[in-house]
């Protein structure tokens, strides 16, 4: 007769990596100067955060494979924790990068954060109404960038706790149905 493991027996971990190691958040930060990428992309290093730096809201939709074109990264191999855009770049701006995100069912739950350096009171309102989980004024202080990687880290931590109980619940009542079962 097979033996009926206990639940504790069962390996109900996750991929815990990127909880693990704060520095394997991965953000994606997308603006079109170059002074405020370099200077942004410092800010997330120094908070201990993986980076990708890309220099328009096309290129973020090329990266996360939302262009339409096939050759583009599979969003199944890419984990981003967090998009960092500017608000105001030619071609796209960083609202509507926000709006194509939300509509993506592979990238909504991502957090998105507005920059911009104009304090304008009905772009962020609009720009947190469409799900933006905040917008920061440039320049943008290192207390802004901790303040978020320690909120993101704190939202992965319940969506594990949560995919982890869902497991333990999943082994008991396998457990409890082998038990039936006398297997």
């Amino acid at each position: 007769m097979a033996e009926v493991m206990r639940p504790e027996k069962f390996d109900i971990s996750n991929d815990t990596s990127s909880l693990a190691s704060p520095e394997l958040l991965h953000v994606l930060a997308v603006d079109d100067s170059i002074v405020d990428r370099k200077f942004i992309e410092r800010l997330l290093k120094v908070s201990s955060c993986k980076v990708t730096v890309v220099d328009s809201a096309t290129r973020a939709l090329q990266y996360l494979g939302l262009d339409g074109d096939n050759s583009s990264v599979g969003f199944q191999d890419l984990k981003i924790n967090l998009i960092m855009t500017d608000y105001s770049m030619p071609g796209m701006t960083g609202y509507e990068l926000l709006k194509k995100i939300k509509e993506s069912s592979a990238f909504r739950e991502i957090p998105v954060v507005i920059m911009s350096s104009e304090n304008i009171l009905p772009r962020i309102d609009r720009c947190l109404e469409e799900g933006a989980e905040d917008f920061l004024l440039k320049p943008v202080k290192l207390a802004d960038v901790k303040r978020l990687r320690d909120s993101l880290m704190k939202a992965e931590e319940r969506v594990f706790k949560n995919i982890k109980h869902k497991r333990e619940l999943e082994a008991s009542d396998i457990y409890s149905q082998l038990k039936r079962a006398k297997i």
